[in-house]
């Protein structure tokens, strides 16, 4: 059994990745935290009480050539890699689709879909050669991987896709012991969910305030996730605010 357990989270300056990342280091792990901004790495690295547990590594993972040197870091510093949490992403501007542009359209495909796959890609490439054998790859769905939003093409397209990926790595990778996992979220309270509070475009015209969960339950989530031996796998969790209207016709 390997004397340390070792995670990667992706996006983990703030919002979701930031909750996951605390709720790994509180749980005992050592986490690379990976994000475009070091000053927000830094800060959750000293928000978690654990900063001697964390591995602080900028990159923006839009650019394909960034992604293999965090995971060369990881194994370099550790030796090994448990958890991945696929979490880094973006959405377009809330406009009609016909208006959107290419270069919108292509900027959510390459953080959403194709950034998560090369890093799956580089998280496999590590988890099949150690020994212990295996490790544990959670993604970042949405609950847009099962119903979109007025104005939300690539967001939900990627976020559809996302859940094609999952299946695929579940599959592929049983054979080296590597579960694949997928969290799809509602409305947790962070930045980007800021404007609900305002009001945001409902399926039937109308603009209507949605109620937000705690942030700190999705990080718990995906600490639960982590936490099952590889025998066990969450295969998909839905984890929303109760009262978000996203159950029923909308």
């Amino acid at each position: 059994m390997a004397s340390i357990r070792v995670a990667i989270v992706t996006g983990a300056g703030t919002g979701i990745g930031k909750s996951a990342a605390l709720a790994l280091l509180k749980d005992g792990y050592h986490v690379a935290l990976v994000g475009r901004r070091k000053e927000l790495l830094d800060k959750t690295a000293a928000d978690s009480g654990a900063a001697d547990r964390t591995l602080v590594l900028p990159a923006d993972l839009a650019k394909p050539e960034g992604i293999p040197p965090v995971f060369a870091a990881v194994k370099a510093k550790w030796g090994r890699l448990d958890v991945l949490f696929n979490n880094a992403g973006m959405g377009a501007p809330a406009i009609p689709m016909e208006d959107l542009t290419l270069e919108q359209w292509t900027g959510v495909v390459n953080i959403n879909l194709t950034a998560m796959f090369l890093c799956t890609q580089e998280g496999i490439r590590i988890m099949k050669a150690q020994a212990p054998m295996g490790g544990r790859i959670i993604n970042n769905g949405s609950i847009s991987a099962h119903a979109p939003r007025p104005y939300s093409s690539p967001y939900t397209a990627t976020k559809h896709a996302v859940t094609g990926l999952t299946k695929s790595t579940s599959l592929d990778c049983r054979k080296y012991d590597i579960a694949c996992s997928q969290i799809d979220i509602g409305n947790a309270a962070t930045e980007m969910t800021e404007r609900m509070k305002n009001g945001v475009p409902q399926a039937n015209g109308t603009t209507m305030v949605e109620p937000r969960m705690d942030v700190a339950h999705v990080g718990s989530a995906v600490a639960y996730m982590a936490s099952l031996p590889l025998d066990a796998n969450v295969q998909f969790m839905t984890i929303m605010a109760t009262k978000m209207p996203f159950v029923g016709r909308g």
